[in-house]
């Protein structure tokens, strides 16, 4: 029992308190926002217009979405079994399709998800995996797999937002939908998030991960006293942002569902 303390002792002593935060705050913009959406499109509650406006989905929530996928790539940095990790995660991911496809075909509420957040985490951190048995192997420098990581990041995302240029909608296929390609499947899904450019907002966290955490310690201060006291709330969704996000759906929903049935609507 000791050594097992000790362990979440010297785990815990070793987080980074920012990271934690900064992905606390961008879980709170998406748990938000996932509630303005069940409300106005699955309970048809005339609110939250900004849904349906341009600078949301052009600015606020790139921006916040940014911030969770970059965050999860810093700290992957900070995982010593990755592969672990990814594959663990990709199950979960699976079985969350599997879970809103019977609930879309046989329930009766249209929540399907085929890729999201837990599939492109899954995917990126299993593929982190895999750079880091690579450089283990064959010895790679540590500045050149940076330089490689830097570039494909780079690549990534500048291919992410250069998609749209191009004119695909005349095919449907889920692998282009899953990509990033606009096409023409007539399946509508409840989230989604594409490969590109985000697989490479993750790779730029892990870059940043292994230049500026190369010591896996936390960059500012210890937070105390009141800062702390007030910063708590948003660590604690930080260091359970993933258990949270793969559990609110489902929470959230049920309880709305309850509640516009006891007012009968």
């Amino acid at each position: 029992m000791e050594v097992t303390v000790d362990k979440k002792a010297k785990i815990a002593k070793n987080r980074a308190f920012e990271l934690d935060v900064l992905r606390g705050i961008a879980l709170v913009v998406m748990l938000y926002m996932h509630f303005a959406v069940d409300l106005r499109y699955m309970f048809d509650v005339d609110a939250f217009d900004f849904l349906e406006a341009d600078w949301f989905w052009a600015f606020a929530h790139p921006v916040f979405l940014s911030i969770f996928v970059g965050v999860s790539g810093v700290c992957c940095t900070f995982s010593r079994n990755n592969l672990f990790r990814g594959l663990k995660l990709m199950a979960v991911a699976i079985a969350f399709t599997a879970g809103t496809w019977i609930a879309t075909e046989y329930v009766g509420v249209d929540c399907l998800i085929i890729f999201n957040v837990l599939h492109l985490l899954s995917l990126a951190i299993l593929l982190y995996a895999m750079i880091g048995f690579i450089e283990e192997k064959f010895k790679v420098r540590a500045e050149v797999m940076n330089a490689i990581i830097g570039s494909v990041a780079m690549c990534a995302m500048v291919y992410g937002n250069t998609l749209s240029v191009y004119d695909y909608t005349v095919d449907t296929n889920v692998f282009y939908t899953i990509i990033g390609i606009e096409t023409n499947m007539p399946i509508e899904v409840a989230d989604y998030i594409e490969v590109f450019p985000w697989i490479g907002v993750f790779l730029a966290g892990c870059l940043i991960g292994r230049v500026c955490y190369k010591d896996r310690k936390s960059l500012v201060p210890k937070c105390s006293g009141i800062c702390k006291k007030v910063l708590a709330p948003l660590d604690f969704l930080g260091r359970h942002s993933l258990i949270i996000y793969i559990v609110h759906q489902p929470i959230m929903y049920g309880v709305l569902y309850l509640i516009f049935s006891l007012i009968g609507r």
